[in-house]
């Protein structure tokens, strides 16, 4: 089955005015920094939400809220106001026996005193640090600050996993999360960052963005990598060149949310917007046309 463009943009924008609700934002990481007031620790928190966003989602975000728990409702002058020294032996002190999955408490002191660096040397958070230069893409700016991070940070498992390079061909799901939240001016982000590329942004890819976008045609690689992340967000951007991730968030609440059983079903497809341009409701797969 051959899916035109103008119908597969019209089917996902039915999928954003379904998804793009405070309910739903209720079972994403992005609730927590919604929570501060001050942009700055909006991205602090927001820094450490989407590196931790990893496994099931209720314990998730209650492991995210309680790594920030020490930090009080001004985490961005709580790190700027205490030495390295302080922070480690207070985050040690308040969150012993702290951990989520493959990350302890000393990754977490380890993950805020990056950012406290990096802010230090911009005065004003991580933006400049990220934004791509004259001669570069923004993924060549990620791979910047990630190379310089894994010479500066304890090489842990937890660490390491924070610190895929794109440039590696690594997806770079939470980096990609993180980015996303702090450029992107439409709902549900925070589009704190005034100067990052938009249109360049790349999706977040996880087990529900890879599924429906194979069901619906955006990839067709059977690998869910860098490339693929690459291949679904240049599939996107056909439909919205300016901001091609405003699809995101609806992509894979349809599958956090369990909306999409991953299988031909009438009875609980019918109602999807996507049901008559995707394979799991339908006999054939769906192209976009290339």
């Amino acid at each position: 089955m051959e899916t035109s463009t103008a119908t597969l943009k019209a089917r996902l924008d039915g999928l954003c005015t379904r998804y793009d609700t405070a309910e739903a934002l209720v079972k994403d990481p992005l609730s927590v920094p919604l929570a501060y007031a001050a942009p700055l620790d909006r991205e602090v928190t927001a820094f450490v939400a989407a590196h931790l966003a990893y496994g099931r989602v209720d314990p998730m975000i209650r492991a995210v809220r309680g790594a920030l728990a020490p930090l009080g409702t001004n985490p961005s002058a709580w790190l700027r106001e205490r030495s390295e020294t302080e922070i480690r032996e207070a985050l040690a002190h308040a969150l012993e026996g702290w951990a989520w999955r493959f990350h302890t408490t000393a990754d977490l002191a380890a993950w805020l005193l990056a950012w406290k660096r990096l802010d230090g040397e911009s005065g004003a958070g991580l933006e400049s640090h990220l934004l791509p230069g004259p001669d570069e893409n923004a993924d060549a700016a990620l791979s910047r600050v990630v190379q310089r991070l894994r010479t500066e940070l304890p090489a842990t498992y937890g660490s390491r996993f924070s610190l895929p390079d794109p440039h590696e061909g690594a997806a770079c799901k939470r980096w990609r999360m993180f980015l996303r939240w702090m450029a992107r001016p439409g709902w549900p982000d925070l589009g704190l960052w005034t100067r990052y590329p938009v249109d360049q942004l790349v999706i977040p890819l996880d087990t529900h963005v890879t599924r429906v976008s194979r069901f619906i045609g955006l990839s067709h690689r059977a690998t869910p990598d860098g490339k693929m992340a690459l291949e679904i967000t240049e599939s996107l951007r056909r439909l919205d060149p300016v901001d091609p991730l405003r699809y995101d968030f609806a992509l894979s609440h349809l599958g956090i949310l369990g909306d999409c059983p991953g299988v031909r079903h009438r009875s609980t497809c019918a109602e999807c917007p996507l049901y008559t341009v995707c394979r799991a409701g339908s006999k054939s797969a769906a192209r976009i046309p290339r």
